[in-house]
Parts: structure tokens; C-alpha cells; sequence
């Protein structure tokens, strides 16, 4: 799954490295080292521009809430529990499948992270005890140093209780498309620690890598069938992983010192 993530890069770059034709320097957003769902986040999407005659997709930077609300919801409040699709049913579920048809987009990010339970205390929880296991995040994040092109999906939702011209009455959300995570060898990985994305937890945000941008964007593009090859997870030993703070736990806490690469896991959270 994917459900904390770090984006600290700024759009000025995002539009060098996606291609970017269009963004509003009033909608850019603060580099977030700790990204949780309800938070505003960067978008790269193909959609033809407002108020021009030209229907020609343009590729946008856009500012969406993570967390996706169909247009058909009577009310956002579901939108929380909606970061996620999973690869493998995102065509036919219908809170995603008319987004994945003409909805896609890419989410940028520095990485993701996902918490492992410490070896001693996942036998605690084996012998029943009650303990609250103390939890090890980890940073996943390309080895290369490369943007995570996470691939996404976006909708508009519309509050029918505010009037047309209200800031509020139109909401853009979207969703992390996941994948079963990798069982082959990282890129790199720590000592004394995880050697796969499975061994982490067995979902993983599915990376697109640069030759599937285009395709990917294209809302022109809706035959399921080959949509579905996109779905494909990247090659291999691309990733790297490694343990960081604790203090990322907490959603209050931001800051770059949240990756900061830890020798070993914090103590009583070995893995």
C-alpha cells in the first residue's frame, strides 16, 4: 500500500523532468516530507486547458487532495480511505474504473515509506500479548536518486451545496495505483534489514519509469485491454531501501531530518 509518501521537489523542476506546459505558480505547494492522505499534492495529468477553443491535451501541474472521491459520492467523506486502487481491480471497481479510463496521472514523489514490525515484538504478537508493536519505518526510494513516478488516478467531485462560482464547489482528487511488491533482491539494502519490497509489506506504489509517461497520460487512450499493459510493475533492482526516523510516525512532523539514514533500526524495532 502507500500511505505516507515524500515529496519535496519543487515545480520548477517537476516541469523540467515531466515536460510541463502549463502550471500556476499560485497553486505551488511547500516541499512535505511526511505527505499523508487528505493533503494536497502535485499532479502531473494531459487535459485540455480551461476556456480555450483548442481540445488538445496540454500537460498540466495541477494541486489535488489525495484521496479519491467518485463524482457520483453524495458526500467527500469517503475521500480518506480512498488512496489506494489496487493494481489488479482498478478497471472494474466503480469507484475507479471510469477514472482509469480517461483520468490517469502520475503522483511525483522523493519516495514512500512503510513500517516493519521489530523481530522481537512480532513474537510477542505471535504469543498473543497485548503489546502495541513499536514499528520501523522505512524509506523506498529509486537507488539511482530519480523522481518515483507514482502511477494515479483523478476525479472531480462537485458540492452541490455551494454555488457555481464558489472556490469550494469543485473538488479534484485522486488515488495511488498499487502493486504486489517486489520478492527479487533491492538495488540496496541495509545490513541488517529487509532485502525485498516484500519483505517490507507485500504492497508497493506501482512506478512508472519514463517510457511509459506518454501513454500513460494520454486520455485519448481507453481500451482496457491495453490499458492493462501499463499496469505492468517496472523491471527489477530498481529500488532502494533504508530505516529512518521514528518521528515519521507522527504526521505532525516534517522536515528533510525525517530521511535521514539510520545505521540500524531504532532500538527495539530490529528487524
Amino acid at each position: 500500500m502507500c500511505g505516507r509518501y515524500a515529496a519535496s521537489r519543487r515545480p520548477e523542476d517537476l516541469a523540467g523532468i515531466f515536460e510541463i506546459e502549463k502550471w500556476e505558480p499560485k497553486e505551488s505547494l511547500e516541499p512535505d516530507y511526511n505527505v499523508a492522505p487528505t493533503k494536497e499534492v502535485y499532479a502531473v495529468l494531459d487535459r485540455p486547458p480551461k476556456d480555450v477553443e483548442d481540445p488538445k491535451p496540454v500537460r498540466q501541474l495541477r494541486k489535488l487532495k489525495w484521496g479519491l472521491v467518485p463524482s457520483w459520492s453524495k458526500t467527500p467523506e469517503g475521500g480518506a480511505r480512498m488512496i489506494n486502487a489496487r493494481a489488479e481491480t482498478v478497471h472494474e471497481k466503480p469507484s475507479y474504473r471510469r477514472a482509469f479510463s480517461t483520468r490517469r496521472c502520475i503522483l511525483p514523489a522523493d519516495g514512500y515509506y512503510e513500517w516493519v514490525t521489530g523481530k522481537q515484538e512480532r513474537g510477542l504478537e505471535v504469543e498473543g500479548r497485548k503489546k502495541r508493536p513499536r514499528k520501523q519505518p522505512y524509506f523506498v526510494t529509486p537507488a539511482d536518486g530519480s523522481v518515483f513516478a507514482m502511477a494515479g488516478l483523478y476525479e472531480f467531485w462537485r458540492d452541490r451545496t455551494l454555488p457555481d462560482d464558489h472556490p469550494q464547489a469543485w473538488w479534484v482528487t485522486c488515488s495511488v495505483i498499487t502493486t504486489e511488491a517486489e520478492t527479487t533482491p533491492l538495488a540496496v539494502a541495509p545490513a541488517d534489514g529487509p532485502h525485498a519490497l516484500a519483505d517490507i509489506h507485500p504492497r508497493m506504489p506501482l512506478m512508472l519509469t519514463p517510457d511509459r509517461w506518454d501513454d500513460w497520460l494520454d486520455p485519448e487512450r481507453t481500451d482496457p485491454d491495453e490499458l492493462a499493459s501499463l499496469l505492468t510493475p517496472p523491471p527489477t533492482g530498481l529500488m532502494r531501501a533504508f530505516p529512518v526516523p521514528t518521528a515519521v510516525s507522527n504526521v505532525r512532523n516534517n522536515g528533510p531530518e525525517l530521511l535521514k539514514e539510520l545505521e540500524a533500526p531504532e532500538e527495539g524495532t530490529l528487524f
